[in-house]
């Protein structure tokens, strides 16, 4: 028997004995800092939530407590709130149409820079990683007077297009990695094919970066629907209220209810929990992705 026959059937054995040996857990302060960081950032959540199921009288008399008796009649009070459904609604629509044009303008913006090049190429991304370190507040005198000058006042338009403007860079710096990863063979292989730039777009280039495309949409979905300074600034009538501002709103106008405000304040932020819950790996992955391109 060879040495090379013999290493042959030895390689099975040492690579199952391995699968077999138990995986080491690391080092537990990094475990427990995980855990420290986890519990402080849930804590108030668990505390805005469980406040909603208890009375006021609970919440003077022992404010960390769990509900004894749990009282479901604030929230029940709020989703039989018209004002609630209609700031549902208003925060729904700006955020539905914040998403779609962030991602559509910056798919195509971000595909452009990615697979062409043109002067002032390195420019344009340059220019659009400078969007990173301008936060919307910063802006928001002179963004306000724009908006007061295109009479977007008091609309939703008003909150909506700032924001794809303002979520544009994130999508650039994430989805350019993703298109710039495809290889030029298979671009190559589809105009052989008879495939236009714009169709190689739509039926390739988009759908392999997919995972670039539901990330960027997830991150500009949860940051229109909490968005509250923009809104504060445009959003005159409570008809527009989105559900920040309506927040604020119940607050003050129930300021000695803490319950039923703490209740308010959880179906408003329940949305945006559970999308980021649901979609959380997919924008890890899409991050991972980015990050590798």
């Amino acid at each position: 028997m060879s040495a090379t026959t013999a290493s042959a059937r030895l390689a099975p054995a040492r690579s199952a004995r391995r699968r077999d040996k138990p995986q080491k857990w690391g080092n537990p302060f990094v475990y427990l800092v995980a855990l420290l960081l986890i519990s402080g950032s849930l804590a108030p959540v668990v505390y805005i939530v469980l406040g909603g199921f208890r009375t006021n009288s609970q919440i003077t008399t022992s404010p960390a407590g769990l509900p004894n008796p749990w009282v479901s009649s604030h929230y029940i009070d709020v989703l039989n709130s018209v004002t609630f459904w209609g700031e549902f609604g208003n925060s729904t629509i700006v955020a539905t149409v914040s998403t779609i044009g962030v991602v559509l303008l910056g798919v195509m913006v971000s595909y452009v820079i990615a697979r062409y090049d043109f002067k002032l190429k390195g420019a344009m991304y340059s220019l659009f990683a400078a969007g990173l370190m301008f936060p919307l507040v910063i802006a928001i005198t002179p963004l306000y007077i724009v908006i007061k000058d295109l009479g977007l006042v008091d609309n939703l338009l008003g909150v909506a297009i700032p924001q794809i403007a303002f979520g544009l860079p994130t999508t650039v710096i994430i989805l350019v990695p993703f298109l710039r990863a495809i290889p030029k063979d298979i671009e190559e292989a589809a105009a052989i094919d008879g495939a236009s730039r714009l169709g190689f777009f739509f039926r390739m280039a988009v759908p392999l970066s997919l995972p670039g495309v539901v990330t960027v949409a997830i991150l500009a979905f949860i940051g229109s629907w909490n968005n509250f300074v923009l809104p504060l600034y445009v959003l005159n009538s409570q008809a527009n209220y989105t559900l920040p501002l309506g927040v604020q709103q119940f607050a003050s106008q129930y300021s000695t209810d803490t319950a039923r405000v703490l209740a308010f304040t959880s179906l408003s932020m329940l949305p945006a929990l559970l999308f980021f819950a649901v979609f959380q790996r997919r924008i890890v992955g899409g991050l991972t992705g980015a990050v590798k391109g």
